[in-house]
């Protein structure tokens, strides 16, 4: 029974980090998009925080996982 307790924790959780980052992305947008500056001038922000935002839910993805299959 723990077990099974503990599968879904580990889902739940990946389920609100992937809403939360994509909550945190799609601010992070509005704010690039809201901005007078050129989109050239801007991309490589943009690219890069969209990298840096999808790294953390990959490590956050992967340390689940791992808890996962130890559990």
């Amino acid at each position: 029974m723990k077990k099974e307790q503990q599968h879904n924790l580990i889902k739940w959780i990946k389920r609100i980090s992937a809403v939360a980052t994509i909550t945190v992305w799609g601010y992070v947008m509005v704010i690039f998009l809201k901005d007078p500056a050129p989109f050239a001038e801007l991309a490589p922000y943009c690219m890069g925080s969209t990298m840096l935002i999808f790294g953390v839910l990959t490590g956050i993805f992967k340390g689940l996982e791992y808890w996962e299959r130890k559990v």
